[in-house]
């Protein structure tokens, strides 16, 4: 994904097609250098001398519908529009604009027509919202009188007409339409900090608002929302510009003779960079599709943008403009009005800790829903499905994993139909699987999720070797290990990591000589997971030493039973043995179980290591905050503080979840495999340690048992092995960086 590393908020064809003629239109009308050239111009609410040219284009009027005059797209095509403007940094009131549109289109009246055709017909808007500022209202005859002052206001002075909201003597919210123009509406001017977009503060003094003027039915929480969702997009556009113009400055700034992007420190940064844009533009994009939703739905994505879109945004685009050194910090820097505009918008949204105390509360009773919507395709497909699961309610499985007692590891009568009938793994090819499409697995995992009684069984390590296995194995191999592992009769075990390699698996030193009929292996493996209790592991081996270090590699299948097969447990931190240490002396592999050539072993190790962090980064849909929960339950003087902490967690998985619903949507639609898996598994990391952290810090006395109600240090102890598996998040910033990104290695 070289030159290109952020997957932008449009998914579809046609989104990408809007997106980059958006990014046309400002490169040729309002290059960043006019731009710098017209800053005291915009200031005072002057609009863009190409204003006419942009509403010629209808790219402020996508979302309005075809009967007042707009293009009769989506709010989605809308967030399109604004997430490349502003990674263009296009100038003006567009924003604030295409937000007044989105909120009017819930009023069904002549008022809210009126509005929606001025603005289709190119009319600039800003909106004042509720509780921003005093402005109060008095019923008078027929109409209102209003009198007060707004806080700030990002495009008042550039507005042709205002949305405002004023606070009623009944405490309800009247809604209406203003020309800024007249004789009792001031606006006062502002220095903003954004340089690209005017700011003031509107006053009125006994302002008369006509019934006419009204506009009943807008919800206050839904324009909040709206405007939030909106807002997030835009902070994105910041993100998405600052990946690339960093990703750029480390390919080609040079120190000491070479490429700062070799640096490893610069290449960690700019990898987290480009993982907290992705949650960015997942969080805005699923506030967006939330609009629409029941109210609880699209509060939970809107405060979720809020809190990783919006707010995070200046603190990256800061670490974005050190990576450039001190030329980062000139005025002549592009960076700095990126900057600018990122904290600008999350001032815009109030404190952080509102939004983050409202996801809190919602999380204590909802769940953000993520599921992607299918309607009723393929109807016989689903009803086979149907089938097989509820005729697998009937049946139990009566034989406990030796692993412990997790249900999707058990097995027996329910476990065996589900496996026979090609469910373990849908997607993999016949008869192994069901060749299943990214839809058709969309509709396996709806039918188990209707069916919440019925465990869904898991291959646990097996997930990540069978796949070579059905590459690489001989159908021979294939009859004797696949079908009984699915079953849940064969466990496994990886063989990978070695004392001296660690996670450099090219530097392994376990050999691997031919012998009559077979191999002869002898070496030592770490870190081994369930080694303990498994029939067969998945080893690599030096096979030619002479070799460059990728190149000498096979991937064999070692029986742990076998003849010089040592297992010594390692009991770690919450003193159960989770990992082994493994010794092979003279263990001798029949020829058969070698997967592909001698050294074919490095490329079926990649493709492993593909599935295994997959795995691990789908480890989020499982709810890591439940003690948190269970505290935010109680009353006492940190609850709020546990609320807020709560709110913060459920935001980073949700935009996690996000960004794995929007790889699934990219699959539906035919496109290659994005980035997602790798940034997934750095994210879910992340989420890990903040989750564990705030559970700490707001536990109390609760950690200093092992074994407490709610758990909190017992789940705590067994955090290393997830952040090691599939390698630790400082090599998946090295992959991020390098094989993503595209920054040189050393």
């Amino acid at each position: 994904m070289k030159g290109g590393a952020t997957v932008p908020i449009g998914l579809t064809p046609e989104q990408g097609q809007l997106q980059e003629a958006v990014g046309r239109f400002a490169a040729r009308h309002a290059a960043v250098d006019q731009t710098r050239d017209s800053f005291e111009a915009l200031a005072e609410g002057a609009l863009p001398k190409w204003w006419n040219d942009l509403v010629s284009h209808g790219f402020h009027a996508v979302h309005l519908p075809d009967g007042v005059g707009g293009q009769g797209g989506s709010l989605l095509d809308a967030a399109c529009v604004i997430e490349s403007a502003s990674a263009a940094l296009l100038p003006g009131p567009l924003l604030p604009t295409v937000i007044a549109g989105a909120i009017v289109l819930s009023v069904d009246d002549m008022a809210a027509a009126k509005l929606l055709s001025e603005l289709a017909a190119g009319a600039t808007a800003t909106v004042v919202l509720p509780e921003s500022g005093d402005l109060s209202a008095t019923a008078t005859d027929g109409g209102w009188r209003v009198t007060g002052a707004s806080g700030d206001v990002l495009g008042v002075r550039s507005a042709a007409v205002i949305l405002a909201a004023a606070r009623r003597d009944d405490g309800e919210t009247l809604w209406f339409v203003l020309d800024p123009e007249v004789a009792s509406a001031s606006v006062e001017q502002r220095d903003g900090t954004d340089l690209t977009i005017d700011v003031g503060m509107l006053r009125l003094a006994d302002h008369v608002v006509p019934e006419a003027l009204v506009l009943n039915g807008i919800d206050d929480d839904a324009a909040w929302d709206i405007t939030v969702a909106l807002s997030a997009c835009a902070s994105a556009g910041t993100l998405q510009w600052a990946v690339d113009a960093v990703t750029e400055h480390l390919r080609t700034r040079e120190q000491f003779g070479k490429p700062i992007g070799t640096f490893q420190a610069l290449q960690h940064e700019a990898a987290m960079l480009l993982v907290n844009s992705e949650l960015a533009a997942a969080a805005a994009w699923d506030a967006v599709r939330a609009v629409a939703e029941a109210p609880e739905q699209r509060q939970l994505a809107a405060a979720g943008a809020a809190i990783m879109a919006v707010a995070p945004a200046p603190e990256l685009l800061l670490d974005a403009l050190t990576m450039f050194g001190a030329i980062g910090f000139t005025w002549e820097h592009d960076v700095h009005l990126y900057w600018r505009r990122a904290t600008s918008l999350a001032a815009s949204m109030g404190p952080i800790t509102g939004w983050s105390r409202r996801l809190g509360e919602l999380s204590k009773t909802h769940v953000r829903d993520m599921t992607v919507k299918i309607g009723e395709a393929e109807a016989d497909f689903r009803a086979g499905i149907a089938a097989v699961l509820d005729e697998a309610l009937g049946l139990v499985n009566d034989k406990p994993s030796p692993l412990g007692d997790y249900d999707h590891l058990a097995s027996g009568p329910q476990r065996t139909l589900i496996a026979d009938a090609g469910l373990m793994a849908p997607h993999w090819p016949p008869p192994w699987g069901l060749g299943a499409t990214p839809l058709q697995q969309l509709i396996i995992d709806d039918e188990f999720a209707k069916r919440p009684e019925l465990v869904r069984p898991s291959l646990n390590i097996a997930e990540w070797v069978l796949p070579s296995i059905i590459s690489s194995g001989s159908e021979v191999v294939q009859q004797q290990l696949i079908p009984p592992t699915q079953r849940g009769e064969l466990l496994w075990c990886q063989l990978f990591s070695e004392p001296g390699a660690g996670s450099d698996l090219a530097a392994l030193s376990t050999r691997a000589v031919k012998v009559d009929g077979g191999w002869r292996i002898n070496g030592h493996k770490i870190w081994t997971s369930s080694a303990q209790y498994a029939d067969y592991g998945a080893l690599l081996a030096r096979t030619d030493p002479d070799a460059p270090k990728h190149k000498g590699i096979g991937y064999f299948i070692i029986d742990m039973r076998a003849d010089g097969v040592e297992i010594q447990p390692i009991k770690t931190a919450d003193r159960d043995p989770h990992f082994n240490e493994v010794f092979l002396a003279d263990v001798f592999v029949p020829d058969e179980m070698l997967l592909g050539g001698p050294t074919d072993g490095w490329s079926l190790a990649i493709a492993t290591m593909a599935q295994e962090r997959v795995a691990i980064g789908a480890y989020v849909n499982i709810d890591r905050a439940i003690a948190l929960r269970r505290l935010a339950a109680q009353r006492g003087p940190d609850q709020d503080a546990v609320v807020r902490a709560l709110g913060e967690l459920d935001a980073y998985t949700n935009a996690i979840k996000a960004l794995g619903v929007r790889e699934t949507i990219r699959l539906l639609d035919g496109q290659s495999a994005g980035p997602a898996s790798s940034i997934a598994k750095v994210a879910t990391s992340i989420m890990l340690r903040r989750t564990f952290k705030a559970t700490l810090e707001l536990a109390g006395p609760l950690a200093m048992v092992e074994r407490s109600e709610p758990a909190i240090v017992a789940p705590y102890l067994r955090l290393p092995a997830e952040l090691i598996g599939g390698g630790t998040r400082q090599i998946q910033l090295n992959i991020i960086a390098q094989m993503i990104m595209g920054l040189p290695r050393k």
